[in-house]
């Protein structure tokens, strides 16, 4: 009898245990509280505001009069496609040039010292100082664009490259000496693949910094089939706060969503070895 009390028990207990949440519930729900907080208390500073409400007005018109407005509707769209276009074009630049600057910088310590300044100074640099110079060298169109948009997103590749390839374990580095690995080879099989995971910290801060890049140098140049930056220059100067904040909720959502893309690329390439609380 005791034997089939012992074996039910744990069964009973199995049993007992509370069902777990599946993890993505307790991620999306903090923020969705918070954003049910902002637009409460948005709706009410709008109210607050009476006739001068076009100001901010409520949220609900970011999308009657933005983004559902059979006119104003298409025209974020195609500008935001065009916004896409400049910042993943971009970023492509950022991620070639930024990996091939902090592996120069990983080959010996005169060529960190020399090349790693000028990454912090690019970053320092206010960018709207060197927006029309941009435009006086390359033009206003989508080349400028592009340029813009390597410069902001470029820093956070550089240094989260050079610090992934530097933070190489030490044991395994020797014993790739023991074994007589070229240069070339201990980057290829041990550098570059220890250093992914900083990589991926890097390269989603650089999809957002993209985005800004693309819209900065759209709403400064404003030539050539439209972009976000331009919509938003446009709606500035003739008061349509309500297209003005589609445009931005447009934008944002995008960075959002790269950002997200990315994460989940991260998780895809090195979730399965990579342990962040062994880091």
């Amino acid at each position: 009898m005791s034997r089939t009390v012992d074996i039910a028990a744990p069964a009973a207990d199995v049993a007992a245990r509370p069902k777990r949440r599946p993890a993505w519930v307790s991620t999306v729900w903090p923020p969705m509280i918070v954003f049910a907080a902002i637009v409460a208390v948005w709706s009410i500073a709008s109210m607050l505001l009476g006739d001068r409400s076009f100001l901010l007005p409520a949220p609900y018109r970011i999308f009657t009069d933005g983004l559902f407005d059979p006119i104003v509707g298409p025209e974020i769209l195609e500008a935001l496609g065009q916004t896409t276009l400049v910042a993943f074009i971009g970023l492509a630049i950022a991620i070639v040039v930024g990996i091939g600057w902090a592996v120069v910088m990983l080959q010996a310590k005169w060529a960190e010292r020399s090349l790693y300044p000028y990454a912090v100074i690019l970053q320092c640099i206010p960018i709207l100082a060197l927006v029309p110079l941009i435009g006086f060298w390359f033009g206003y169109g989508l080349p400028g664009r592009i340029i813009v948009c390597v410069l902001i997103a470029l820093f956070p590749l550089v240094s989260n490259t050079l610090f992934g390839l530097q933070s190489v374990d030490r044991s395994q580095k020797e014993l790739f000496q023991l074994q007589r690995a070229g240069r070339w080879t201990t980057l290829w099989k041990l550098q570059l693949p220890a250093a992914l995971p900083s990589m991926f910290v890097g390269l989603r801060t650089s999809a957002g910094l993209s985005i800004v890049g693309a819209i900065v140098g759209d709403y400064f140049f404003r030539r050539g089939a439209p972009g976000l930056g331009s919509l938003m220059s446009a709606y500035t100067s003739r008061l349509l706060a309500a297209e003005l904040y589609a445009s931005v909720v447009v934008a944002a959502l995008l960075g959002v969503a790269i950002f997200v893309g990315f994460g989940l690329l991260s998780r895809l390439v090195v979730g399965r070895w990579y342990d962040a609380t062994k880091a």
